[in-house]
């Protein structure tokens, strides 16, 4: 009988420790030594483990600091690792005569890890929605995680299935295709009630989505499209998580996000940075309000979520080896913070590169957020990379108008004449449409007219193209009745398609006359400096021609893009100071000699790209 009481009184007293320290889950799960920053942030999380008090004793690891938060289940634990080597070591957690013994890894780093070079002009990006890509593991579909949810292609707002296995089996085709970079819509776990199946509202920051796969299938794909020459950019987002992430189930403190108490519809009135007249409220409202009602606005001024997310960042470079980062809501998030990242970032990989979405509708509103900017009179975003917003308003219209006085190709001249306020025009990134805006095409065209000339364009300006998938395959829409319709499936992509558009033979005829001719521009493009790098100069339009060069070490590239709706002859006089003297050019897609000695004959709505 005593020996019973004794029994009973160790499980009762120790039963609860064991099963804590089974439950105690820390991010992020490992680190690496070597790295500049040597501080390391680690986020404990497990019943009542606020009250405890960490220790180390391992050769260079240092407890800076345990922070305790207002909810009892959280300790942020600070580490100075500077001189710690690769190896494994115990924290202790100690409350009162309790302890729990945690194992922590700090791996050693490749040997080149640093030098990660970003995407920049000499890439095209492929922008893919993962769930409407390709279906490459029907086994992932349905998988029941805290919000069960079951896939349904007939509702364009539902999940679909895609997921990275289907990307990983249609590498060769985006290969193929001649772009050097994909681009991933977010891939982290998005466990939200209605599915999220866009990615951007995050419940997990270091796990893939499982109906997409593992982290593991995620630096697969990575690494398969490094040996197939092509980059990867992941898509994060530091504004705000999603509704059902754990955070918001049991809050670390009060000023872990915004508007907490009462909720708060941020404005959307991104002009509050630089608006002269801005009110307090106008441009708080902006900032600390949330985006939708399921996606809670983060507080990245408190210093602990800010070194959670910075850190998150440098986690998954390092882990993955992802190429480069498009951040999600740029000016929505803190200024500050912003800055901070992009500099943490670029401390650990100097030749990276980072893409801001700041939807802008005017060039001097994106310029206002490139690094070293002159409209910008406050400090520096170090932000080296932006979104050109305004030449895709103007792609939806201006290629299927006849060109004049105005409006046509007169909007894109206009528009590119204000390229002078970028510090750096090649790190501006061009595109005609992305996930969030109608399709490039809002309909099946009768001939390829307009998506030549938007295509061509797109690849031969200064700056880094980013293409839309599906593009290709002449995907048209509208988001008029919604965001499924311009985020569709890519038949052939799901077991069962009846069309499988990833070959030609399951294409239209206009459909492959479109992929070939993208395909032929990519690939001419690809290596090519005088795109990539070389200098710019156009010309005034002339009689609905618009005419611009492209020039680099004695090459050059002369575009010709008649946008009025008959043929005609035009005069070459006036273009002698880009002709040189020469009287022909080769052109890229027909490979055909083009003659250029006194006029040059171009059919309606024709776009000649000519080697000289």
């Amino acid at each position: 009988m005593n020996r019973q009481i004794i029994l009973s009184f160790f499980i009762a007293l120790f039963l609860p420790l064991a099963m804590m320290a089974n439950t105690i889950q820390v991010e992020p799960a490992f680190w690496w030594s070597g790295m500049k920053n040597s501080e390391l942030q680690l986020m404990v999380y497990g019943q009542g483990i606020g009250s405890y008090r960490p220790s180390v004793t391992y050769p260079g690891v240092h407890l800076k600091s345990a922070v305790s938060l207002e909810s009892p289940n959280y300790l942020l634990v600070y580490l100075d690792i500077a001189d710690a080597q690769p190896g494994t070591f115990d924290i202790t957690f100690t409350k009162d005569k309790k302890k729990i013994n945690y194992r922590y890894e700090l791996k050693a780093r490749k040997s080149n890890a640093s030098e990660l070079k970003g995407f920049d002009s000499s890439d095209v990006l492929y922008l893919i929605m993962p769930d409407r890509f390709a279906n490459g593991d029907p086994s992932n579909d349905n998988l029941a995680l805290k919000m069960p949810y079951k896939v349904d292609r007939d509702n364009p707002n539902a999940r679909h299935g895609g997921d990275l296995a289907g990307i990983e089996k249609h590498l060769d085709y985006i290969e193929d295709l001649g772009v050097t970079a994909i681009w991933l819509n977010p891939v982290l776990e998005n466990d939200m009630e209605g599915g999220s199946y866009h990615g951007y509202a995050t419940t997990n920051y270091y796990r893939v989505d499982s109906r997409f796969g593992t982290n593991e299938d995620y630096v697969r794909l990575i690494d398969k499209s490094h040996q197939k020459g092509m980059k990867v950019v992941m898509d994060m987002i530091f504004n705000h998580c999603g509704s059902d992430h754990p955070w918001m189930k049991d809050i670390p403190s009060h000023d872990w996000f915004n508007n907490i108490d009462n909720y708060v519809q941020t404005n959307h009135a991104k002009e509050a940075y630089f608006d002269p007249y801005v009110s307090e409220y106008d441009f708080n409202t902006l900032i600390d309000g949330w985006f939708v009602p399921t996606m809670p606005d983060l507080n990245q001024k408190n210093p602990h979520v800010a070194k959670y997310l910075i850190q998150n960042s440098i986690w998954w470079i390092e882990y993955s080896g992802v190429d480069g980062i498009r951040q999600d809501t740029y000016p929505y998030a803190d200024y500050d913070m912003m800055i901070d990242w992009c500099k943490a970032i670029y401390a650990e990989y100097p030749n990276y590169n980072i893409v801001g979405e700041a939807w802008m509708n005017y060039t001097i509103g994106s310029a206002y957020w490139q690094t070293g900017s002159k409209l910008n009179p406050g400090k520096d975003t170090h932000l080296k990379s932006v979104m050109d917003f305004r030449l895709m308003g103007l792609a939806h219209q201006v290629f299927e108008e006849e060109t004049g006085w105005s409006g046509g190709l007169y909007s894109i001249y206009e528009h590119l004449c204000y390229d002078y306020v970028y510090p750096d025009i090649y790190n501006v990134l061009r595109f005609l449409d992305n996930h969030d805006t109608d399709r490039f095409l809002s309909k099946m065209p009768d001939n390829l007219d307009a998506f030549k000339q938007g295509i061509a364009l797109l690849l031969t300006i200064p700056g880094t193209p980013q293409l839309y998938y599906g593009t290709e395959l002449l995907m048209n829409g509208s988001k008029e009745k919604g965001d499924g319709y311009i985020r569709l499936d890519v038949p052939g992509g799901w077991p069962g398609d009846n069309v499988n558009q990833f070959e030609a033979s399951g294409r239209t005829a206009l459909q492959n006359e479109a992929w070939n001719y993208m395909q032929n521009l990519l690939k001419w493009r690809r290596g090519n400096d005088v795109i990539a790098k070389g200098k710019m100069k156009h010309f005034a339009i002339n009689q609905g021609v618009y005419v611009y060069e492209r020039s680099l070490n004695g090459k050059s590239v002369l575009v010709f893009m008649n946008g009025r709706n008959s043929a005609i002859d035009l005069p070459l006089d006036r273009y002698t100071e880009v002709l040189r003297g020469k009287t022909s050019g080769k052109d890229v897609i027909s490979k055909q000699s083009v003659s250029l000695d006194k006029e040059v004959r171009l059919a309606p709505k024709e776009v000649l790209v000519l080697e000289m």
